[in-house]
């Protein structure tokens, strides 16, 4: 298979051929017609995994996140940036294709980048709504176990919370990436809350006068609400880890290889 017939399967399988006129998904390096040796996906094409992604043998890198540093990965800003051309050499020197997978993997029913994230922490069976991937019933615990779950779950050393650490919880939603920001209405994750009744809500990005400041005034009022900030990265990497097993029939036998970005993070 070449590269485009790769795109073209993942394209129908994800959203049965449908081509969106407007679309950050495109093939930011490479040769459409080259042939695929191996295939790596991954959360970013980070410079560690172009590195791991040579190491592997894989000439395609399908990455759900940007590759330089914006969201439509514009590059005319970064054409005198010495961080661009050193980045942009080790890519062309091992003659590797990137595509950016993004929003046809959201626009699969079901949402793929959530797909993943929920079979990671085993709670398939635990939707509130079959329709809907944002609310979930677990068994009550403490939101101080369900922090520890997913810093377990999700190979995290820090996590921040918002709320009552000894706080019951059962109903608990999840925003993945910058879904917790809202998708355009700051006010849509404090609806979620409010609507589903739920106690917890679990955030890849935050803005800390929004559902941040809601969770806390509660807290400071007696309320059970509380929060749980796994951030991007951590919320959407599944997605694409489960890709790889999905993807590998797809693609004639082309080695399939998933690779971890990891946390950007260092904490001191």
């Amino acid at each position: 298979m070449n590269v485009q017939e790769v795109i073209d399967a993942v394209i129908k399988d994800s959203a049965d051929g449908v081509k969106l006129k407007k679309t950050s998904d495109r093939l930011l390096f490479g040769d459409p017609n080259t042939k695929v040796k191996g295939i790596v996906t991954t959360f970013m094409a980070t410079i560690d995994v172009i590195k791991q992604a040579v190491g592997v043998g894989a000439n395609l890198i399908i990455t759900h996140e940007p590759t330089f540093y914006t969201g439509k990965d514009t590059l005319e800003w970064l054409q005198d940036d010495p961080l661009y051309t050193a980045k942009k050499k080790l890519i062309e020197e091992n003659d590797l294709a990137i595509w950016r997978y993004h929003d046809y993997m959201h626009m699969a029913k079901p949402d793929r980048i959530y797909e993943g994230l929920i079979k990671e922490l085993g709670w398939e069976n635990n939707l509130l709504e079959k329709e809907s991937p944002f609310s979930y019933q677990i068994n009550q615990t403490t939101l101080r176990e369900l922090a520890s779950f997913f810093k377990k779950r999700l190979a995290m050393d820090v996590i921040q919370i918002v709320g009552n650490p000894d706080m019951v919880c059962a109903r608990v939603g999840i925003l993945v990436g910058g879904g917790s920001l809202g998708l355009g209405r700051e006010q849509m994750p404090m609806e979620l809350m409010q609507s589903k009744d739920l106690d917890v809500i679990v955030c890849g990005e935050i803005t800390e006068w929004t559902l941040t400041a809601y969770v806390n005034d509660a807290r400071m009022l007696g309320m059970n609400k509380g929060m749980i900030v796994i951030g991007h990265e951590r919320s959407e990497e599944w997605g694409m880890k489960y890709m790889a097993e999905w993807l590998r029939p797809l693609v004639s036998g082309v080695p399939v290889t998933f690779l971890d970005t990891k946390e950007p993070f260092y904490y001191l």
